[in-house]
């Protein structure tokens, strides 16, 4: 099962590089990482998305929570939150195939924000699920590049009546 744990830590030098030794010297697999400075900038907040059991993900929590430089570890898969990732894709855009490409961007609520005469660069941010899907209708018009930026998540603020 896909985890999301969101880690506040310090922002030094080395401390990444400190938790990802922790998920590699222990054999467990990175699916997304990303790590960004907060409002303090003494402090980043670091999300990375693994797969495991219950079991495998609770030794991660405290592995993770016994690091001198992380403030707070919180596993948000079980709770209500909100995720999103990035994603850059070079698709090919000749003359016959532009305007179906300029209309999946359009639905998908992505932007074109490069130019040139066999391709478009695209942009788009959505669920994993969304950019999969955008992927999977690209892929026969010829994807040519992606970079993605990995999950970044936020737990849903708690409403209150």
């Amino acid at each position: 099962m896909k985890h999301t744990i969101s880690v506040l830590l310090q922002n030094k030098p080395g401390v990444l590089s400190r938790v990802t030794g922790l998920f590699s010297g222990r054999g467990f697999n990175i699916e997304s990482l990303c790590v960004a400075e907060t409002l303090d900038p003494n402090v980043s907040c670091l999300t990375v998305v693994s797969r495991g059991d219950d079991t495998i993900i609770e030794q991660i929590t405290k592995q993770l929570n016994k690091l001198i430089d992380v403030i707070k570890v919180t596993e948000i898969t079980d709770k209500d939150y909100v995720e999103r990732e990035m994603v850059l894709i070079r698709v090919k855009a000749e003359a016959h195939t532009r305007a179906e490409v300029l209309r999946v961007v359009d639905i998908f609520r992505g932007k074109v924000v490069d130019v040139s005469a066999k391709s478009y660069a695209i942009e788009l941010t959505g669920s994993a699920s969304k950019i999969q899907a955008v992927l999977d209708i690209l892929r026969p018009i010829g994807i040519k590049e992606i970079v993605r930026t990995g999950i970044i998540a936020m737990g849903r603020a708690t409403k209150t009546k």
